[in-house]
């Protein structure tokens, strides 16, 4: 005839404890460490016959328990009250009351896992749809001409251009203005539309060392104008570098005459 063991695991001492408390069906407060512990060691007895490895916890645990046993086997010595020659038994604590608050705060954890671990089964249940997308229904937007440039970038080009007319001699003169910003306006385009495919040129190259600084100011307002209109767009093919203007619009050169430009 074969003889069958089945052990269950436990995850530990306390683990096992309340499992034979369970199995019982006693009150952890009315712990009866007598009992639990000839359980407890019949379990490690089972484990060793099998030849299961048996943890140094669950020795320590063991321990504990026979400890607590032995505590409260052994009678309580009495004590001599001084003042009236009386002897009487003093009230020690109750070795079993750090084990059950083991146990309980145990228990308490490991209800809380179990909940948890039920709320991971019922999420796992749950599919989610993937999110569409929705790009095709969002409104067309106009592109910006502007877009990786910042006014900064044009001011520092207008910095830089205005540090280069400062180096020239200056020679103090009253002269009427020789261009306007239209005029100047129907320059670019012409400049822009005459630099073949693509219609671009460098901000730099509308620039020359023999303009004054109000013509490289009337320059850069065409040139703001221009972008305004959505008729030219800037931009850098890399940090710090020369700005590239690139002609989009379709307007002819009578298409300024009601812009207002004037500064």
């Amino acid at each position: 005839m074969t003889v069958l063991y089945k052990l269950e695991s436990f995850e530990g001492p306390l683990d096992l404890l309340l499992h034979l408390i369970d199995k019982s069906e006693i009150d952890i407060q009315q712990i009866s460490i007598s009992m639990i512990t000839e359980q407890y060691m019949g379990y490690l007895r089972s484990m060793q016959e099998l030849e299961l490895e048996v943890t140094s916890e669950f020795l320590v645990m063991a321990a504990t328990l026979l400890a607590i046993k032995s505590k409260l086997l052994l009678p309580k010595p009495p004590v001599m009250d001084m003042d009236e020659y009386d002897f009487y038994e003093e009230e020690e604590p109750d070795p079993r009351e750090d084990l059950i608050r083991r146990l309980t705060e145990y228990r308490k954890y490991k209800s809380i896992a179990g909940l948890l671990h039920e709320k991971e089964h019922e999420r796992g249940r749950i599919y989610i749809r993937e999110p569409d997308d929705l790009a095709p229904f969002l409104p067309a937007e106009d592109d910006n001409p502007l877009e990786g440039l910042h006014m900064s970038d044009l001011v520092s080009a207008l910095q830089r251009a205005l540090l280069r007319a400062d180096r020239k001699p200056t020679v103090a003169r009253i002269r009427r203005d020789e261009i306007s910003v239209r005029d100047r306006m129907r320059e670019l385009e012409g400049a822009l539309r005459g630099a073949g495919p693509g219609g671009r040129i460098l901000f730099s190259s509308v620039l020359n060392e023999r303009m004054y600084r109000q013509e490289i100011v009337v320059t850069f307002l065409a040139v703001l104008e221009l972008m305004k209109m959505k008729q030219v767009s800037c931009y850098q093919d890399r940090l710090f570098d020369d700005i590239v203007m690139e002609w989009r619009g379709e307007t002819a050169s009578n298409g300024f005459a009601d812009v207002e430009v004037d500064y």
